[in-house]
């Protein structure tokens, strides 16, 4: 087994003996296995021992159910090892995880089975009871983090009706459970989308509605928003925040479902911005919820913000989009070289500063672009703005065109594209603009 022979019998043989251990040996060690393999990120020992001692559907957390670590490993039979440097629960060899992952009879629905063990833990009485503005999981409760952060990725992969009616019971009080405010301080410290809106009123918490759009759990989602004692107005939080709550997530599906009802307006802007869902789903790059959008006759392509006064294309173009810049310049009722209202940027300058070159270059297929359009604040052309920030395949590109002036100052400082460059150390871009 050391030089990597006979591993395959040997899980099986070990697996074997597993599953005919007596008393709840046998369903522990399984409940474990199944955890340590599917879960998203490694698992703390205090959190496996809780997860694997949660009755589905209960009310609250039974603590001798909850198994020592000593006596979990054993049930396992040595396929699990605590991690020395991080107290974390792995598999003995990762040759393991291959092996489980052959065998489809081994976890019965093995996500739903930790959504539902997720949700039942998170409608605990005790953990409602918690204080809904606490900085971190109290000790004792240590699956609390967790169950926070990945239910929804495990109900998006084993939805069931008993997942549907755990996740409905969080998110109808979503606003005031510990929950919300773990994922939230967690997704601001930059390892997820940002956990606020904004609606008529200014800044506010994301409800249960908003939050099940990004969740993506779409029968929950719309059991929620079709429930009369909750006060839900599907109207308002449709038409206001919903679809581009769903753009946002990536969830394609929820903006299938929601254009599909009357009540919602697809090129309703935000209230913060005036972005239309067009224009976010352009600037995130969703090929697929702009075709979508692309599709309609009740939906302008060529909308501008109120904020910044830019365009779908222009958002795309400013960050890189090319298989969406693609769509929108096959359309005949997209101005390509229109401005915006901020600095005055075209989207050529736009990606051109970005060092996009495959969207440069579809741009500069086009006639009715101009490609030494300065911007009307600093007079900043395409050119002057790559070559400030060392892009030089986008400078390449635009020194090839015989309609660029490579030596072009700007209106504000009267610098040249040479003297941006050597300001700033672009020693690839000044060998060009020399040359």
């Amino acid at each position: 087994m050391a030089r990597g022979n006979g591993l395959s019998d040997a899980y099986t043989g070990t697996i074997t003996r597993l599953k005919v251990q007596k008393g709840n040996r046998q369903g522990l060690g399984i409940q474990a296995l199944m955890w340590v393999l599917c879960s998203k990120r490694p698992l703390r020992a205090e959190e496996l021992c809780h997860a694997v001692g949660v009755e589905i559907g209960t009310t609250e957390l039974d603590p001798e159910n909850i198994p020592a670590l000593r006596t979990l490993l054993a049930s396992c039979l040595g396929l699990l090892t605590v991690e020395a440097s991080s107290s974390t629960i792995r598999l003995v060899h990762f040759t393991l995880q291959e092996h489980l992952s052959r065998d489809p009879t081994l976890f019965h629905s093995s996500h739903s089975t930790i959504a539902e063990v997720c949700l039942t833990y998170l409608n605990f009485e005790s953990v409602r009871d918690l204080s809904p503005i606490l900085d971190s999981a109290p000790i004792t409760m240590p699956l609390l983090e967790y169950a926070s952060m990945y239910w929804a990725q495990h109900a998006k992969m084993g939805m069931t009706e008993k997942v549907k009616i755990l996740g409905l019971g969080l998110l109808k009080i979503y606003n005031q459970h510990i929950s919300a405010q773990l994922l939230d301080l967690s997704y601001q410290q930059g390892r997820g989308y940002y956990p606020y809106i904004y609606a008529k009123g200014g800044l506010t918490e994301c409800t249960g509605l908003d939050r099940g759009v990004y969740f993506g759990t779409i029968d929950t989602l719309f059991a929620l928003g079709e429930t009369e004692e909750e006060g839900v107005n599907p109207v308002d939080w449709m038409a206001d925040t919903a679809l581009i709550r769903a753009i946002q997530g990536g969830q394609e599906a929820v903006v299938k479902m929601l254009l599909e009802r009357d009540e919602v307006n697809p090129d309703e802007p935000d209230t913060r911005c005036g972005r239309t869902p067009l224009s976010w789903a352009a600037m995130m790059g969703r090929e697929g919820v702009v075709k979508m959008f692309l599709e309609r006759e009740d939906v302008n392509p060529d909308q501008p913000d109120t904020k910044c006064g830019q365009t779908p294309l222009s958002w795309a173009a400013e960050m890189g989009r090319d298989g969406v810049v693609k769509m929108l310049l096959e359309r005949e009722d997209i101005n390509p070289d229109q401005p915006d209202t901020r600095y005055g940027q075209t989207p050529l300058s736009l990606a051109a500063e970005n060092g996009h070159e495959g969207v440069v270059k579809m741009l500069l297929e086009r006639e009715d672009i101009n490609p030494d359009q300065p911007d009307t604040k600093y007079g900043l052309t395409p050119l002057l703005r790559a070559a400030k920030n060392g892009r030089e395949g986008v400078v390449k590109t635009l020194l090839e065109r015989g309609d660029v002036d490579p030596d072009q100052p700007d209106t504000r400082y009267g610098q040249t594209p040479l003297s941006w460059t050597a300001e700033n150390g672009h020693e690839g871009v000044v060998r060009m603009l020399l040359e």
